[in-house]
């Protein structure tokens, strides 16, 4: 099973300098910890922010050895610069930006991974055409502040990993230690989630638990 922790520092307690570090510290430990995926989604920075954070997580990786792969959920050029593996397109994102972030790694002699959002199977099959990686997104139902999103559910899912083409899905939304399976029996490659690689929930998914080498994964 392919594991991918999103980050979201708004959910740790504290000002913006206490979550900061919590996240930091979040990524040091998921470092050594079997994950295959970190992705940076913290869109309400600003440029200049996200760059050093980004810095600092992929500098962090490299000091712990990890073999896990950090995608930036933002700029291309952001991402080469801070030593991002790749990057998350977003669901927006069109194809000449997959394209873009291709041809910017391969200037610099570097090969970028690419994950894209997809929350139809109009989507799947159009971005298993660019993207290394799928994340279908709500396979549960998703709980919001202001809102509940109803979940797409494990049929769609199934249907999801039919469309991509080979291409590796992970199940996110809603997923929790005790639906994960259930994703993978409907054939996702992983889950990825933000809230559950928060806790120590996730480790019970690792086989065996306490092992610290993450899987073979695209892009290594």
């Amino acid at each position: 099973m392919l594991h991918c922790a999103i980050t979201e520092r708004a959910l740790f307690p504290g000002n913006e300098f206490q979550r900061l570090s919590q996240l930091l510290e979040q990524v040091r430990e998921l470092a050594c910890t079997g994950l295959a995926y970190l992705q940076i989604r913290e869109k309400d920075l600003p440029a200049s922010d996200l760059e050093s954070l980004a810095a600092s997580i992929c500098g962090l990786v490299r000091q712990q050895g990890s073999s896990m792969r950090v995608l930036l959920n933002g700029p291309a050029e952001i991402a080469l610069r801070t030593g991002c593996h790749g990057v998350h397109l977003p669901g927006h994102a069109s194809p000449e930006a997959a394209a873009q972030a291709r041809r910017l790694y391969a200037q610099a002699g570097r090969t970028a991974i690419l994950s894209a959002a997809c929350h139809t199977i109009a989507d799947v099959e159009q971005r298993s055409n660019y993207a290394d990686l799928l994340v279908f997104a709500p396979v549960f139902e998703k709980v919001l502040p202001d809102r509940a999103l109803p979940g797409l559910g494990l049929e769609a899912l199934a249907s999801a990993v039919r469309a991509a083409q080979g291409k590796p899905v992970l199940a996110l939304g809603g997923v929790t230690a005790a639906n994960a399976p259930l994703c993978i029996e409907a054939g996702a490659a992983g889950i990825a989630a933000i809230r559950l690689f928060m806790t120590q929930d996730w480790k019970t998914l690792l086989s065996p638990p306490e092992a610290c080498q993450a899987p073979a994964v695209p892009g290594r």
